[in-house]
């Protein structure tokens, strides 16, 4: 009697792992994707108005947009933030 369930029974093992892996990168897919990581990988500041431009930047112009700041006062900040270049 033959136990044997034909000639290419020996490459059904990877069929199994392929699936196992596939359903593994389909869960971490998902994952990244619900909590947020996307292509960042980590926290991070979304992006403002000015992309280009730091996040203590962006607060310091908003503030002079509301006037809560001087010109004076402004440009002493931005020279100690170092965006006056």
């Amino acid at each position: 009697m033959m136990w044997s369930y034909g000639p290419n029974m020996g490459w059904m093992w990877l069929w199994g792992v392929l699936l196992l892996v596939g359903i593994g990168l389909l869960v971490l897919v998902a994952v990244r994707l619900f909590a947020g990581g996307g292509s960042h990988g980590g926290m991070s500041a979304p992006p403002g108005p000015y992309p280009g431009r730091s996040r203590a930047l962006q607060i310091l112009d908003e503030r002079f947009a509301r006037g809560e700041l001087t010109a004076e006062q402004y440009r002493e900040q931005l020279k100690v933030l170092g965006g006056d270049q």
